[in-house]
């Protein structure tokens, strides 16, 4: 999903509407009767195949958070922290479940309407909302902490940690809050290109760091203390002749694993950083919009068009693609043990082998798409599709 961003002008407003025009157009890939009616295979989804499953999957349990997105395009996912999952739903509030057995523990009703889905850390669990509250609660309880106000909507968890809850609204905007008052510390802002793909993603904390990932395509380590910018890289180049055309958006968390930084963009490039310096280790052309999973030795990326890519986390080389997958619009990929975890477009979750990424096992958690990437804790792999269903899965 595109989203224009507002501009003063009636040319960049025009040029906006053309361009999700021409998107719409291009993405309305099942539809029939356009045109003649003629089916073209080449444009749709790629049919499932049956398959030999290798591993065990055992679906857990499953709830409901709530009312989900459906199509506003947010990718809700859950958080886990010491052994409970918490989540949120569109309508509904904030839901706390046992991460192994989903007993439900509490509930935080509310009548905002919540996007992003939670961040949870230090006994806070935090949410934002589509006009840009964001409420902190009780980890153990559910009951309500405190409240503060951003400048737009929160379509991304909040990250919590060394004392401060950090917010990235969808304007740019990053505001540090205190964990435990609610007072904001300091904000830093990125102005935004005229076209964004929909989405944010959570910022990821750092000894001393926060990273955020812009949607001009680049990333930016800010000093947890005051909010300066301490590097920017680029990893997406935003080019191309049209608007549409340079969307290079870093809309999924970027993830930390020791000093190395790992980021990946919609325009399918992805790059690993060191993260005291800003310096480029290495940059693949293989990547996509979501975020990224990481095993033990590679990076699991799923691009815009639907293949799976394994990278070898040392140096970028492309180790094994899956593209059995395309066009069923996936979710980023997890990981989870020895597989790699995607959610597609018809509520399909798919586990491949991450040594040669052949399917190893394949489950369905309803009809509704599951568009956000999977949560792995404790080796349970929970998802949540856009009604707001929850569904937990071991593998063995």
């Amino acid at each position: 999903m595109i989203q224009a961003q507002s501009f003063p002008g009636a040319f960049l407003k025009r040029a906006a509407i053309a361009a999700l025009v021409v998107f719409a157009l291009g993405g309305c890939t099942t539809i029939k009767g356009w045109f003649g009616g003629n089916k073209n295979k080449q444009n749709e989804p790629a049919e499932l195949t049956d398959f030999t499953a290798s591993a065990q999957v055992s679906k857990l349990w499953s709830a409901q958070a709530g009312k989900g997105e459906k199509r506003l395009g947010v990718r809700q996912r859950p958080a886990v922290a010491d052994g409970r999952v918490y989540a949120a739903a569109v309508e509904g509030g904030v839901r706390a479940f046992d991460l192994r057995s989903g007993k439900p523990v509490w509930h935080y009703e509310s009548e905002l309407l919540l996007g992003g889905g939670p961040g949870a850390g230090e006994g806070l669990v935090v949410v934002g909302g589509m006009e840009g509250d964001v409420i902190a609660l009780d980890a153990a309880t559910g009951a309500e902490k405190w409240k503060a106000k951003v400048s737009n909507e929160v379509i991304a968890a909040p990250a919590v940690g060394n004392g401060l809850v950090i917010v990235r609204a969808n304007d740019g905007r990053v505001s540090a809050f205190d964990a435990a008052t609610g007072e904001r510390r300091w904000f830093w802002s990125k102005e935004l290109p005229v076209l964004t793909v929909r989405g944010n993603g959570t910022p990821t904390l750092g000894p001393g760091y926060v990273f955020i990932g812009n949607d001009d395509g680049t990333v930016t380590a800010l000093s947890m203390s005051d909010g300066t910018e301490l590097w920017t890289q680029t990893v997406g180049q935003a080019e191309g002749r049209s608007e549409l055309e340079r969307m290079a958006d870093v809309d999924g968390p970027p993830v930390l694993d020791g000093t190395t930084l790992y980021a990946t963009s919609y325009k399918k490039e992805t790059l690993a950083i060191d993260a005291p310096s800003g310096r480029p280790l290495w940059t693949k052309d293989n990547g996509g919009v979501g975020g990224l999973g990481l095993g033990a030795g590679s990076v699991v990326v799923a691009d815009p068009g639907g293949t799976v890519w394994a990278l070898d986390r040392s140096s970028g080389a492309a180790m094994w693609q899956q593209a059995g997958l395309v066009r069923r619009n996936l979710s980023a990929p997890a990981v989870q043990g020895d597989y790699a975890v995607v959610g597609d477009f018809d509520g399909y979750v798919h586990w491949l082998k991450l040594s040669d990424g052949t399917f190893a096992a394949r489950s369905r958690v309803g009809g509704d798409p599951v568009l956000a990437q999977p949560v792995v804790a404790d080796g349970i792999l929970i998802v949540q599709n856009t009604e707001g269903e929850l569904t937990a899965f071991e593998v063995k």
